[in-house]
Order: C-alpha cells, then sequence, then structure tokens
C-alpha cells in the first residue's frame, strides 16, 4: 500500500476562537498552527486565511502573505488554497487565492452546489466549475476535486470526459455535510471512482476519526484540522491542529502505513517537483 498523504485544514472559514480558542486568524497563528501540523506528519496544508478579526477573506495578498510565511518556516510543504473561500463570495473574488507568487502546486475546485445549514447555500454551478477548471489548467494548478455526495463525482466526471478536467484526478470525500459519514457512504464513494484516481477523505466532527480509520484501511489519504473538527476527543478540545495530525500519525503506524512527506506526496498525486524551496 502506498504512503500516507495527510492533510491538514488549519483554520477553514467558518470555525471560530469561539470555539476553540486555538483556531488562528492572524498570519502569526496561521504559520504556528501550519508548522504544528507539517512537523507532526502533514505533507499538504489546506488553507483558508483570515484577516485579524476572524473574518474570511479571499484577498490574494492575504494568501500572499501567509504563504510567504508558511513557506519560510516549511519550505518544502504543499500549501493548497482554497478557492471555495466563504457562503457569498463571487466566483472571482473565490480564485483570487490563485493568483499569488509563485503559482500553487494544487487548489480546490469544489464539484457542486450544496446546503450549508440555514439559509446557507454553497453556489458552483457547471459554468463555475468549467471556468475553475480552464483557469487552474491554465496555470498549471493541479486540482483537488472537492465532493460533498455521489452526485459530484458524476459531474467531475462528465467535465473529465469533456477534457475540463486532466488525469490523474484526485478526490476530496467531504463527509457529514450533505452526505452521511459512514463506512458505508465511504465505502460508495470509493468504488464510484474510475481506475488511477487518488482520494482523500474527511469525516466532519464525530465522525472524523472512524473515517480516518477506514481511509487508512482502505489505501486512501487523510484530511484532518480545525476545519473539519475542534476535538481530538469527546469533550476534549485539541490544542493545535499538530495535535490532530499526529493523531492520524498514530492510527497510520497501528494500520501499517508509513506516512508521505510533501515530495513523496507530489509523486503520488501526480505534482512536479517545486522548485525554489
Amino acid at each position: 500500500m502506498e504512503k500516507l498523504i495527510i492533510s491538514s485544514c488549519i483554520c477553514g472559514a467558518e470555525v471560530t476562537k469561539e470555539q476553540n480558542p486555538a483556531v488562528p486568524y492572524t498570519v502569526e497563528e496561521i504559520v504556528r498552527e501550519a508548522k504544528s501540523a507539517y512537523d507532526a506528519g502533514a505533507a499538504v496544508i489546506h488553507l483558508h486565511v483570515r484577516w485579524d478579526d476572524g473574518t474570511p477573506t479571499q484577498a490574494t495578498e492575504r494568501f500572499q502573505e501567509c504563504m510567504d510565511a508558511i513557506y519560510k518556516e516549511c519550505p518544502d510543504v504543499i500549501i493548497q488554497p482554497s478557492t471555495g473561500g466563504a457562503v457569498g463570495m463571487t466566483d472571482l473574488e473565490r480564485l483570487a487565492s490563485t493568483d499569488v507568487v509563485p503559482t500553487p502546486e494544487f487548489a480546490t475546485l469544489d464539484c457542486g452546489t450544496c446546503n450549508f445549514g440555514g439559509d446557507e447555500i454553497f453556489v458552483n454551478t457547471d459554468d463555475t466549475i468549467v471556468n475553475f477548471a480552464k483557469i487552474m489548467n491554465e496555470k498549471g494548478i493541479k486540482p483537488e476535486l472537492e465532493v460533498f455526495e455521489k452526485g459530484m463525482i458524476d459531474t467531475a466526471l462528465k467535465f473529465h470526459k469533456k477534457g475540463f478536467i486532466k488525469d490523474p484526478m484526485h478526490f476530496d470525500f467531504v463527509l457529514g455535510v450533505t452526505m452521511t459519514a459512514t463506512i458505508r457512504d465511504l465505502v460508495f464513494m470509493v468504488g464510484s471512482l474510475p481506475p488511477g484516481c487518488t482520494w482523500t477523505a474527511t469525516g466532519l466532527g464525530r465522525n472524523c476519526w472512524s473515517i480516518a480509520a477506514a481511509t487508512i484501511a482502505m489505501g486512501g489519504h487523510v484530511r484532518v484540522g480545525f476545519e473539519d473538527h475542534l476535538y481530538i476527543e469527546k469533550g476534549v478540545l485539541a490544542e493545535s491542529n499538530g495535535q490532530l495530525v499526529a493523531k492520524a500519525v498514530e492510527l497510520a503506524k497501528i494500520m501499517g502505513r508509513e506516512i508521505a512527506t510533501p515530495d513523496e506526496a507530489r509523486e503520488i498525486l501526480g505534482i512536479p517537483p517545486r522548485k525554489n524551496k
């Protein structure tokens, strides 16, 4: 079985310090959390950014500042800026995260519209998906295909067939938003992929560790972090993203999976070696 890529989603756009005081807002806090995850074994930092008051932003200058600071501490890490942003942002706002220098190696591409709770709708029309894919192709960015339920896999495969999404495809299953996060669901999602794909999975909230364990056993890759879950165990807030990554590493060791370095992750994902580390 290939080595395990661990991605750390260090802050997201929705969680707050009121929920967990360790959630990072400032550049210094984002770097602290990225480094804690990297030091514990994360090869990929899935990055949202905030203004200092916690407001989510897709501003290129804020991504540039945060990514430069992370690379200074973690020179070989893969930084994956989010193009999801926050509910209500325009397509152009969301894509601003890909305008940093150097161009990101890896970024998210959401493959469908979904309800985020209450009256929040995360909109991704077919035109949005195609436009994002075209721009990522032009810039040489590998997309991580974010899917929240089975229909989004079908959408991604439709646009792969039309040539907008290129091989090798990499999917991220985010379970527990619109689709329940059970082992049955994970098996169904993985079984819906064509040969040659790689995939990562995460279970939101209390579903985190059951999905992580099943993913490790099934040969997939794991995402953990404050964006998806704030607790290290029931009733105990995680002290850092690094603590969550360390728990995933321990699970992998128990189950006989070695942990991929960032360069090994690039090879597994089909991302060219990073220059100018």
